[in-house]
């Protein structure tokens, strides 16, 4: 039973739903600073995502194992068990267990959406879209280069303007600033991860970004748009929506220079990993200079 629990576990990926907490919390964070928080909200709209999220992992494993893309070869599972590679749950399992999860954040997103408004259900399907069709049929646009424009819609402008309005029933232009550099960091965990197993996925016909663009070009891509990011915030925190209380989030800078060393000089293995390290550090600071400015 331990075993089967764990191979769940694996399968959802539940490591990186933090990714999830930190879209959601800043959101509903800077919705605190205008005036308008409520908890059981918060609590109802971060499990709507979270059960998304998984979902999403889920179906697009499936896919991905279903398609001949994912196989004992993987990069990924070098560091990394996959269940349904290896054949310890049934992929028809697995997809029935997505639906029933899309199915729960359903029903939480009709309740909000008829205490809150319309639009938590439009950015719901939306949400939902482009979860499965990330590799499913006819779309399957992670194998079209389209993956990382995709995550950094999801999990920045979505989902953090998303949160925003289950909490204040209005949408924001300040949100959707303050969403792009964590939505721009999200989005390079995919990319990290599409330059290590270029080699792997030109050979499986897949293209991605990184493919495109080619390791140096997408290496050069990747180490500008962390330094981007950070620049975003510093010149948000000076010139608004933030304040100097962001500034703060260049204490997660040292995580940033290691990386971009790394990166400069050699893909790790973990490159995907090591990304979603600096977007939690940096994530987690941008909601902690939220919270003080809705203390101080």
């Amino acid at each position: 039973m331990a075993n089967v629990y764990r191979d769940w576990f694996l399968a959802a990926r539940p490591w990186s739903f933090t990714m999830t907490a930190i879209s959601v919390s800043v959101g509903s964070t800077l919705a605190a600073v205008e005036g308008t928080f409520s908890w059981p909200l918060f609590l109802l709209a971060l499990i709507a995502a979270v059960l998304m999220h998984a979902a999403s992992n889920l179906i697009n494993d499936v896919d991905d194992v279903r398609n001949g893309v994912d196989t004992l070869e993987v990069p990924t599972a070098r560091y990394r068990p996959h269940p349904l590679r290896e054949g310890r749950l049934r992929l028809e399992q697995v997809r029935l267990a997505a639906y029933l999860l899309y199915l729960l954040a359903a029903a939480i997103g009709i309740f909000l959406a008829v205490t809150r408004g319309p639009l938590v259900i439009i950015l719901g399907i939306i949400g939902t879209a482009a979860g499965i069709t990330y590799t499913a049929a006819p779309l399957s646009y992670k194998y079209r280069a389209m993956g990382e424009f995709s995550v950094f819609l999801m999990w920045g402008p979505l989902m953090v303007t998303g949160a925003y309005y289950v909490q204040q029933q209005a949408v924001s232009a300040d949100a959707l600033l303050i969403s792009i550099p964590f939505g721009v960091l999200v989005a390079l965990v995919l990319l990290a991860n599409n330059i290590r197993d270029a080699v792997y996925d030109r050979r499986k016909g897949i293209r991605t970004l990184a493919i495109m663009l080619g390791e140096r070009k997408g290496i050069s891509v990747y180490l500008a748009l962390i330094v981007a990011a950070y620049l975003a915030v510093v010149v948000m925190s000076v010139f608004g929506p933030l304040t100097v209380w962001s500034l703060i989030v260049l204490v997660s800078t040292p995580l940033a220079m290691n990386l971009l060393r790394q990166m400069s000089h050699e893909i790790p293995l973990d490159a995907d990993a090591q990304t979603a390290k600096l977007d939690t550090a940096f994530g987690l600071l941008l909601v902690l200079s939220l919270v003080v400015r809705v203390w101080w």
